[in-house]
């Protein structure tokens, strides 16, 4: 079976991202596509119209990170959609779920999303989360596909190495940079340190590139709308035997808006 990861997904553009290319790779044969949507809601957090818009694109699973609760929807019924995840290792007070087990033609596939500590807000370690909760997910699922939301690449790479031989893939999203790492981790984990952003490439990271300028410039708070020019797509396909849940290859996506998704950019 082929997977789709598509990294953060900012605002109205990065969502018309998703309803150009996702049903295009769903066509190819793509059989389970996650995507993190924690951006997806002007910029910050999601709504239940939003995750709904993208569940009818063909999303299966929405991952997320900090910027989750920005918005007061989710506490007003997304959290109750265990198809869109919030980190599992902050507070188990929290609202939402952090992992879930999905049943598909392929058979259950689990999904744990996971924030990392350095240069962020405090949270339980995700290596001390995962080993916490890979025991029952492997229990329920031979494939297991983990989101890790962090900011430092060393903390990306070393949680890739860490569960290299107990996951079908590690995927970091975070930076909206996308990372030329892309690679299958001996043990048969896909791995890349960052995704990328799914919209606007005219922008510092999805903002109005002016803006973020003047910000930086002066100083001084500044608004941080989410521009609206050249749209891209962009993540990761990977390639998993399901009998084994080991990712057999990988490839990695950018794809402009307009342009037409073929069997070339599948692995």
């Amino acid at each position: 079976m082929k997977a789709v990861f598509a990294g953060d997904v900012v605002g109205n553009p990065g969502r018309a991202a998703v309803a150009e290319f996702v049903p295009q790779l769903r066509g190819l044969g793509v059989g389970f596509v996650v995507v993190n949507g924690e951006n997806a809601a002007g910029g910050a957090g999601i709504t239940a119209r939003i995750a709904g818009e993208l569940f009818g694109c063909g999303v299966d699973v929405v991952t997320s990170g900090d910027e989750i609760f920005r918005n007061k929807e989710y506490q007003e019924g997304v959290c109750d959609d265990r198809r869109v995840l919030r980190p599992a290792n902050i507070s188990p007070l929290a609202l939402g779920a952090g992992c879930g087990v999905y049943q598909t033609p392929f058979g259950p596939i689990a999904v744990l999303d996971l924030i990392g500590r350095v240069f962020m807000d405090p949270a339980e370690s995700p290596f001390l989360a995962a080993d916490r909760l890979l025991g029952d997910l492997s229990k329920a699922a031979r494939i297991i596909f983990v989101d890790i939301h962090a900011e430092a690449t060393s903390e990306k790479i070393a949680l890739g190495w860490y569960l290299a031989d107990r996951v079908t893939a590690v995927v970091g999203t975070h930076t909206h940079i996308q990372t030329a790492d892309e690679c299958v981790l001996p043990g048969g984990c896909a791995y890349i340190t960052d995704l990328g952003m799914t919209g606007p490439y005219d922008s510092v990271i999805g903002r109005v590139k002016e803006y973020a300028i003047h910000a930086f410039i002066s100083g001084m708070p500044s608004r941080l709308d989410v521009s609206k020019n050249d749209i891209r797509f962009c993540g990761l396909v990977v390639d998993i035997d399901e009998k084994t849940g080991k990712a057999t290859a990988v490839k990695r996506l950018q794809l402009r808006s307009g342009e037409k998704v073929a069997l070339e950019h599948l692995p």
